[in-house]
């Protein structure tokens, strides 16, 4: 398929998916959306790609939020669920899918752009970047996950404080608070990315896929019933082909070959 503001390249068994509209800061107008919304269904079904990185073209921005001409021109408040329901679909798509997600935030991750990432397995930033739900000071409150997801990371405190100030911070700051895993040189963040997603890849993907799963039903969970899931899952991975190679190749001191069967 032939994308417009996004750009999608395939490495060995990674696929790379770069915002590619630089002069606006990678905003994430309703076109890139659904460009992105048609790339994760092309990649999910793809066999050969096991781990995606998302990133942001250019240094400055992975994304500075969503098109602000386009939240300017809703109408009603139909009109703007409506809206705000399509992305919303788009991010559960994302967060859902079977394969690992990785975010290279390049730069400003804001606004939808933080949302994006948020809904990405892991967070890898460069020094430069900067994350924040700027929202508030245009009068709205982060509409797509943002106000949910990050309170699960970072805990109701800092949710709201950075909500509800709209502030920035740092990639280290982001660190600390658990928003990012991992900050790297500006530099160094695709070599990073890169060698986390292979590593990712290289491994089975049925487990990587259950493991995605029982983490996420865990977190809206009790204890039990969460444990209670994974007991399931556990049972099912175990019918796997992987699982023989890998039980295998350790007995037998080598390297297992994992076919996602």
């Amino acid at each position: 398929m032939t994308y417009q503001n996004i750009l999608v390249e395939r490495e060995d068994r990674i696929a790379i998916i770069t915002l590619n509209r630089p002069g606006v800061l990678n905003a994430l107008s309703q076109a890139t959306v659904d460009e992105l919304d048609a790339a994760i269904d092309e990649l999910g079904a793809d066999e050969g790609v096991r781990a995606i990185i998302i990133t942001g073209a250019g240094e400055k921005a992975f994304a500075a939020g969503a098109d602000i001409k386009e939240l300017h021109a809703l109408q009603s408040a139909t009109e703007a669920a409506e809206f705000i329901g399509r992305r919303h679909r788009f991010l559960f798509k994302l967060s859902k899918l079977p394969k690992p997600v990785i975010a290279a935030l390049n730069g400003y991750a804001l606004g939808g752009g933080c949302e994006l990432a948020l809904a990405c397995d892991i967070r890898i930033a460069a020094e430069t970047a900067r994350l924040g739900q700027p929202e508030i000071n245009v009068g709205m409150i982060p509409g797509t996950g943002g106000t949910q997801r990050m309170l699960r990371l970072v805990g109701p405190g800092m949710a709201k404080y950075l909500i509800m100030t709209g502030d920035h911070v740092s990639a280290q700051e982001a660190l600390r608070i658990g928003l990012v895993e991992k900050v790297v040189p500006l530099e160094k963040l695709m070599d990073e990315a890169k060698a986390l997603a292979a590593k990712l890849a290289a491994k089975p993907p049925i487990a990587i896929a259950l493991a995605k799963q029982a983490i996420a039903m865990g977190m809206e969970m009790g204890l039990e019933d969460g444990c209670a899931h994974e007991v399931a899952l556990f049972g099912l991975v175990c019918a796997t082909e992987d699982r023989v190679e890998g039980t295998s190749a350790f007995l037998e001191k080598r390297q297992p070959v994992f076919k996602g069967k």
